[in-house]
């Protein structure tokens, strides 16, 4: 981040400038004020006057935040353009695309805050510790569940859903593997066991199904229930 500008409690022209001209040059432009917002488009909207957060960014998405919740009340994708203006002394911010044809207007009544940030991000959102992270990890090594246990497909279809890992143990009983990232309770195992009756039915009546549950903990409640339905748990974390 090189430069940052900021205003506090400016006159509608002093946020213009601010906002307009670091609209133009590809900053990213927060506003903060008590406002009305108008959407028309696919849909129409309308939010009478209250205390929001505007965003402008610089790939011409626009956001507007209350104080709930984390997604925006209104908003604008990128490739929209931005226009900022004083009407009756109200600074009035229009965000519009014309495929398809919509616009955002906000006007301000009170701008409480106005600022403006040169901001650069090159690096891509790298998620880890995923169940599809976990489910490489045993793919790689499917020791780690137990020894002998060999995986032969991936998200196998059944009537109650996809399982996660459907394989084979060591005595070549079907085996399938249930995977969540973190502690679960008796919703998992509710899963899992809904998946073995699946499969048994599907399957010859003589084949015995067994379901492990991998997680890296489980509840008590969970536990119970495992033991319960002849369920199993092997304790693993997503790397």
């Amino acid at each position: 981040m090189t430069a940052v500008e900021t205003l506090t409690y400016p006159d509608p022209a002093d946020a213009l400038d601010l906002a307009s001209r670091n609209a133009d040059r590809g900053a990213l432009v927060t506003l903060v004020g008590t406002c009305t917002v108008e959407y028309e488009g696919r849909a129409a909207s309308s939010l009478g006057p209250g205390d929001r957060h505007v965003m402008l960014k610089p790939d011409g998405a626009a956001l507007v935040h209350t104080d709930e919740g984390q997604q925006p009340v209104n908003w604008q994708p990128p490739g929209c353009e931005h226009s900022i203006s004083v009407d009756d002394g109200s600074l009035v911010v229009r965000s519009t695309r014309s495929t398809p044809e919509e616009s955002l207007e906000i006007v301000f009544g009170t701008v409480a805050h106005a600022a403006a940030f040169d901001v650069t991000d090159a690096r891509d959102l790298a998620l880890t510790g995923t169940e599809a992270d976990l489910k490489d990890r045993i793919l790689e090594e499917p020791a780690l569940v137990e020894s002998g246990f060999t995986p032969l497909a991936t998200e196998r279809e059944t009537p109650a859903g996809a399982v996660d890992i459907y394989g084979e143990d060591a005595d070549g009983r079907t085996t399938i593997l249930e995977l969540k990232r973190r502690r679960v309770g008796p919703d998992a195992v509710g899963q899992l066991g809904r998946y073995v009756d699946a499969l048994e039915r599907d399957l010859h009546a003589d084949t015995e199904v067994r379901g492990i549950l991998v997680a890296p903990s489980v509840t008590d409640r969970a536990r119970q229930l495992l033991a319960e339905r002849g369920l199993e748990f092997v304790s693993l974390e997503p790397p």
